[in-house]
């Protein structure tokens, strides 16, 4: 199973598996034990299940999100590699386990989010190519043209060579007040067919993140000297 991560891009089921089989394992070996000491098994199931029902009711949560799990790794609705956002979060699949699913931001940071929080509240789920794409919010001053700034961006961004010429460069306006103009750029990093393909990208995004940054600051440098 841990070869398979390196190999395989869905590893959704391959976690299931997994799953399943350490805790049979675990079961199994418990009874084994037991037995091996003399314990009635009979009786000791007998009473698990007593004991399991008084349980249920103390341990619903995780009852909850052991249910949950199974319905998400079963019914596929989201899947490892997808790039979801719930109540804020957003990040990519890295795991499903039975308990809870675990999202990676672009920061790195891991996010453990119950199972149960994803099959009962709504949640965004965004195309393949979202995993690729890098956003940079920067605030422009008013001096500053914002249709020449989209030229110039545009333009300089499809210089490189990792960037996915495929997806056009985007240029988004979201607010101005009476020092700036806030505006998005978007752009996406080209995929690439490797076992470390998740972290090439990752390292990809953060890589030209900060060199169009840089170039952005180069530009408003430029036309604030010109005016």
């Amino acid at each position: 199973m841990k070869r398979r991560e390196t190999h395989d891009k869905d590893m959704t089921a391959a976690y299931l598996i997994k799953d399943i089989i350490t805790y049979s394992l675990y079961f199994v070996a418990l009874m084994y034990i037991l037995q091996f000491f003399g314990v009635n098994l009979a009786g000791t199931l007998l009473s698990l299940g007593i004991v399991g029902i008084a349980v249920s009711f103390a341990a619903k949560d995780i009852i909850s999100n052991l249910f949950s799990g199974i319905i998400l790794i079963l019914g596929k609705s989201i899947k490892v590699g997808d790039t979801i956002e719930i109540d804020g979060k957003k990040g990519t699949v890295e795991s499903i386990a039975f308990r809870s699913t675990v999202i990676v931001d672009n920061l790195g940071v891991r996010d453990h989010i119950p199972n149960s929080t994803i099959t009962n509240n709504p949640y965004y789920e965004f195309k393949p190519d979202e995993l690729r794409r890098v956003d940079v919010c920067i605030g422009l001053p008013l001096y500053v043209d914002v249709v020449d700034f989209e030229e110039y961006i545009t333009k300089k961004i499809v210089t490189y060579d990792a960037i996915d010429n495929t997806h056009r460069p985007l240029v988004f306006a979201n607010k101005t007040d009476f020092w700036e103009v806030e505006v998005k750029v978007s752009f996406w990093v080209k995929d690439v067919d490797s076992e470390n393909r998740w972290q090439l990208i990752i390292n990809a995004r953060d890589k030209y993140k900060l060199i169009i940054v840089n170039d952005i600051r180069k530009y408003i440098r430029t036309v604030g000297e010109k005016k």
